[in-house]
């Protein structure tokens, strides 16, 4: 009985499910009203959106990959996450104030009141938050 539950994970854990899975510090950017804050608190500190369609695989694996090579230093900057499909009109309107076309997935890198960059899809995980800070 005990090598049945060692191959079907009942026995013993493995490795992989040891391992908990990193996630950066999300804020949920839930109402248009924050993207006033965000634009202020820029001033003092990059603030970052990422956009994810909650449907979308790619949007879904670049999401995780952002999470696992996350390794900025604490309150360097600040993370919000925009549910696309729950939040749409705060979705158009990061566009209208940022002037940015809206893409998904896409994150925005916001100083001083403005997209100082953006990327969208694999390209986001090639971004350089490190030189925003």
């Amino acid at each position: 009985m005990g090598i049945l539950k060692g191959l079907f994970g009942k026995g013993n854990n493995s490795e992989k499910e040891k391992k908990e899975a990193k996630v950066a510090p999300w804020a949920p950017l839930a109402s248009v009203d924050q993207l006033e804050v965000i634009k202020e608190r820029s001033k003092v500190k990059p603030q970052i959106i990422f956009k994810h369609s909650t449907t979308c695989g790619i949007s879904r694996m670049v999401m995780n990959r952002f999470n696992e090579g996350y390794d900025m230093p604490k309150d360097s900057l600040d993370l919000h996450y925009l549910d696309l499909h729950q939040y749409r009109s705060v979705s158009n309107e990061t566009s209208n104030v940022f002037g940015v076309v809206h893409e998904s997935p896409q994150l925005l890198v916001i100083k001083n009141g403005t997209v100082v960059a953006h990327e969208s899809h694999g390209a986001i995980t090639q971004l350089d938050l490190k030189k925003y800070i």
